[in-house]
This record gives structure tokens, C-alpha cells and sequence, in this order.
């Protein structure tokens, strides 16, 4: 087992995370355990690789593919700040491009790297989803709109003299660190830290736009007050008890004499239930499908069984774990109608292997040696059997 020397508060917040899954999809948790790594050490280490496969029980390739995979996770150390500018088709179009140039040489640094003192790590990315406040930066992932080279210059500037410039919309700055706490899933203890803040124009220009014009929703009341989850309750076991009330009672005994099977009365004291008149056109309820016949074991309900074990049991075609009632499958069978019995599949693969030996070094496989022989044959010749040109004989080779 690794050990890592990972704080106790963050093991504690580890179990923290891993306890809002399931037990049986704690793998889930993988998310968040990295922004937690990252959180403590700013960057997500190899011994954050370690850490996050020792709690979950993965090993540690695993836990590295996701980490590779998504831009928030970063795997070298990065700045207290990670100042990210939109370089996309919009921003770009703006100046995003001017303002990217700028501050790399302003800062002295390229694309995903840090300034020496550590405070600042600067890259360039792909879209931040705020095309119409373009050129736009972030800052730690909040935003700082409508940049400009001089704008930009002044916020990292203000940055690397310890101030904490106000973002043009969100929550106050924070460091790289205390961001991937709150990533992680826990919240921000910082004194005002969710304060200040605000929708830009833009994002108010529709709405604005449909109050100057009256559009709405049908029947909507601005003025309608949220309710609490309690009252939301409430009204919700009012609603079914309602419907249960509005239900028609069951039909009642009828204590009309009833007729044995053999046309005489049934004996005293029977009764028959009415039953509910039929339409004239009601076509009888079709009954439930037959068994099939079929010796394959019963899937169990979805929740007993992971699905890549279910999907795998559907989509095999031996009887021994064919599933030919499954929805959207079919079992492949021999053209009479009988599914394969079991290992056929194996037999049938085994088989394709044979038939398609593996390429050699000299050349592709599936070439014949006769035809390329031939192809050879005719082009020293110079001609084919019609007669043409040397370059007539190479592409008649080719199509034969």
C-alpha cells in the first residue's frame, strides 16, 4: 500500500467525499479527491496520483488517465494565480490574441508556464463560454471582461503586488489552492467570500429587451414566492391525497343468485362481483409473452448489476449467457431459428483467426503474389497484351 504525507485534514475531507457515493461507485469520487490533492499541494503530484488510487482502491494508471485528461488538473507546479486568456475565434477577433502577446512578455513566460517569484502561471484557452464580453480573462476561473493589453497588464501587476483585484462578475479572487477546495466540494470560510459581485450587461440585455417589449412566459407572475422544500412537500401529499379521493369506489358485491359451471345455481349465499361493463369494440388484453424456452440464467434488475456487466451478458451470443428477451437484441442463430450453443462463438472466432493469417514483413496482407508478379511481367515489357505505353501497361497492372 502507498503512503503519502497528505495532511489528516485531508484524508478526513477524502472520506468526507467518498461517503456521498454509493458504496459500490465510490470510483465516482475521483473528481473531486484530485481538485482535494490539488487543493493542498497546487498541483496534482504523482503522489496526488497515489493518494487518490490508495483511498479508492484504483491503481494508479487509472487514476492518471483522468488526471491527463481534463485542463483543470494540473500535473507541474502552478502559480498562486492562474490567469488564463481567451484566445478562441471572438476573443480573438477582439484582441484576445493582442492580450495573450502582451502579457506573455510582460510576465516573461510562455503558454502553461510560471513566473519566477510563483505567483503567476499564464496560458492561453480555448473559449471561456463568454463570447459577448469579449476579449475576456480569468483569473482563477472567475471572469475579468472586455480586457485590453493595458487592463490585462494592470490586473497581474496588481496581483503580483499582493492585491486581489475585483472581478468584473463573480465571487472575490481567491488563490489557485483555495479554489480547488471549494472544487472539491466544500465551501468558502473566507470572510465575504461569496460577497460583491453581479450579472453583466449582456447577460441583462435579455431580459431587458423582453420587458421593454412584453414578452413573457404564458401566465407567469414575477411576484410568485419560492417555496421552501417543506411546503413543496406538503403540497405534493395534498395533490395525491386529492387524486386518492377522486378515485371511484370499488364496485360492491352483487348479491344476484349465481350459476354453477354446469347452468345450475350456485349455493345459497353466494354472490357474484359485477364486472365493469366492456365497449362494444374492446378488444380482448394481450397476453403476457410466452416462455421462451431458453436455459440462459435471469438477469437481475438493474440496480443488482453494474451495467457494464449487463450490457456485456446482453450483447454476448453464447447460450450459455445470451439474454434473447433483452429490449433491442437479438441472438444471432444458425438460420434455423436455434440460438448457438454454447462456445460456438469461441469456435467461430477461432476459425476467423485462421482464415486471416497475420501480415508478413514483406508485404500487405491479402496481396497474391501471382498478380504482383504479373504487374512486374508487363511493366518490363513496356507493354501489355493491348499494346499500350509503358505508363498505360503500369496503370492496366494496377486495375488487374
Amino acid at each position: 500500500m502507498t503512503t503519502t504525507t497528505f495532511t489528516d485534514e485531508t484524508r478526513e475531507r477524502a472520506r468526507e467525499i467518498i461517503a456521498r457515493y454509493p458504496a459500490d461507485r465510490s470510483r465516482s469520487a475521483l473528481l473531486p479527491l484530485l481538485h482535494l490533492v490539488q487543493a493542498e499541494e497546487g498541483y496534482v503530484s504523482p503522489a496526488g496520483v497515489a493518494f487518490c488510487a490508495e483511498v479508492l482502491g484504483l491503481n494508479k494508471a487509472q487514476v492518471g488517465a483522468v488526471a491527463t485528461f481534463y485542463t483543470m488538473y494540473k500535473r507541474k507546479p502552478t502559480g498562486d494565480f492562474l490567469v488564463s486568456v481567451c484566445t478562441n475565434t471572438m476573443c480573438n477577433v477582439l484582441g484576445g490574441q493582442e492580450v495573450y502577446d502582451t502579457l506573455a512578455e510582460h510576465l516573461g513566460v510562455g503558454h502553461d508556464e510560471t513566473t519566477a517569484d510563483g505567483t503567476i502561471t499564464l496560458e492561453h484557452a480555448e473559449c471561456l463560454a463568454a463570447c459577448d464580453y469579449g476579449p475576456v480573462m480569468t483569473v482563477n476561473y472567475d471572469f475579468f471582461d472586455g480586457v485590453d493589453p493595458s487592463t490585462a497588464v494592470g490586473v497581474v501587476d496588481e496581483l503580483r503586488a499582493g492585491g486581489r483585484p475585483m472581478p468584473t462578475r463573480g465571487a472575490r479572487l481567491c488563490t489557485l489552492k483555495e479554489m480547488a477546495v471549494q472544487l472539491a466540494g466544500f465551501a468558502d470560510e473566507r470572510d465575504g467570500a461569496v460577497a460583491d459581485g453581479g450579472p453583466g450587461e449582456p447577460t441583462l440585455r435579455g431580459l431587458r429587451l423582453a420587458q421593454q417589449h412584453g414578452v413573457s412566459v404564458p401566465g407567469f407572475d414575477p411576484n410568485t414566492p419560492i417555496r421552501s422544500k417543506a411546503e413543496a412537500d406538503k403540497a405534493a401529499a395534498e395533490a395525491k391525497a386529492k387524486a386518492e379521493a377522486a378515485k371511484p369506489a370499488p364496485v360492491e358485491a352483487s348479491a344476484a343468485p349465481v350459476k354453477g359451471g354446469d347452468g345450475a345455481s350456485a349455493p345459497t349465499g353466494a354472490v357474484a362481483v359485477a364486472e365493469p361493463a366492456k365497449p362494444a369494440d374492446a378488444t380482448e388484453p394481450a397476453k403476457p409473452a410466452e416462455a421462451s424456452g431458453s436455459t440462459t440464467r435471469d438477469v437481475k434488475a438493474p440496480d443488482d448489476k453494474s451495467p457494464q456487466v449487463r450490457t456485456a451478458e446482453t450483447r454476448q451470443p453464447d447460450a450459455d449467457t445470451a439474454v434473447p428477451d433483452a429490449p433491442g437484441t437479438k441472438v444471432p442463430t444458425d438460420g434455423t431459428g436455434t440460438a448457438p450453443e454454447a462456445g460456438d462463438a469461441r469456435s467461430a472466432e477461432a476459425a476467423g483467426v485462421a482464415a486471416n493469417a497475420p501480415a508478413g514483413d514483406g508485404k500487405p496482407a491479402g496481396d497474391e503474389a501471382a498478380a504482383q508478379e504479373r504487374n512486374l511481367t508487363e511493366a518490363k515489357a513496356g507493354t501489355d497484351a493491348d499494346g499500350a505505353g509503358p505508363s498505360d501497361a503500369n496503370e492496366t497492372g494496377a486495375q488487374k
